[in-house]
């Protein structure tokens, strides 16, 4: 794992996320001045569960993974993280042990901001507690949708959804790059991977063609049409 100097885009990103994106822009530029970046190969772990947290890290460039292995082996996905995304505040602002581990699913870079940098500027400007409030309800209610997604959403309208948060804004179609291999994208869905095969069957009949590594989208209108179904639609009840 290398190590190297923040540039002014680092800079840009990180306050970007939602941790920096509530703070005054002279309390960002302090945290920022004792951040450092870490650059990840792919398969490479960033911390593993139980780990003591001492920085919080924003993903600046590919993907990370939150996981956690149950006690028969089974991969748990919790999250994954991608480019302006925060995450680890409140366990590393506590010093306390990390409930997940973290590995880079693609080659990655991560700025990571000491969680003593950070207590620092709270005890000095004690206003600043709000983004972290606010970052940590952000993430509460990631979590939240992520769980009405898994119980209310069939298998094909999660990937629906999956796919449309690669879609570039304001276009009506696109090819978007699979960020990592199908297994990961099965276990972040809550599906087995067979099951997200069916799903990307499936969604050939809304104009959606899956190969290897990318999903061409005839239609981004239809495919959130999809996503978004309540259940009382034609689109639903097909799949």
């Amino acid at each position: 794992m290398t190590r190297q100097t923040l540039t002014p885009l680092h800079r840009r990103i990180a306050c970007q996320s939602r941790l920096f994106t509530s703070l005054p822009q002279d309390i960002a530029d302090r945290l920022l001045d004792a951040a450092h970046v870490r650059r990840l190969r792919r398969g490479q772990v960033l911390f593993h569960h139980g780990d003591t947290a001492h920085s919080i890290h924003i993903v600046t460039e590919g993907w990370v993974k939150l996981y956690r292995i149950a006690p028969n082996g089974t991969e748990a996905v919790v999250g994954v993280m991608t480019r302006g995304q925060s995450f680890g505040e409140p366990i590393a602002l506590r010093r306390a042990a990390y409930p997940v581990s973290a590995e880079a699913t693609t080659a990655a870079e991560l700025l990571a901001v000491p969680a003593q940098a950070f207590l620092d500027l709270l005890h000095a400007h004690p206003e600043t507690a709000i983004s972290v409030l606010s970052a940590t309800f952000l993430h509460l209610q990631g979590l939240v949708e992520q769980i009405e997604q898994l119980k209310a959403r069939s298998g094909a309208q999660r990937v629906a959804e999956f796919l449309l948060e690669l879609c570039p804004d304001g276009v009506e179609s696109a090819t978007v790059i699979l960020p990592y291999d199908k297994a990961l994208i099965a276990g972040r869905l809550g599906m087995k991977p067979e099951s997200l095969s069916r799903a990307f069957v499936r969604l050939r009949d809304f104009g959606v063609k899956v190969n290897q590594t990318s999903a061409a989208i005839a239609s981004v209108t239809q495919l959130h049409s999809l996503a978004h179904d309540d259940g009382s639609g034609a689109l639903c009840r097909a799949i």
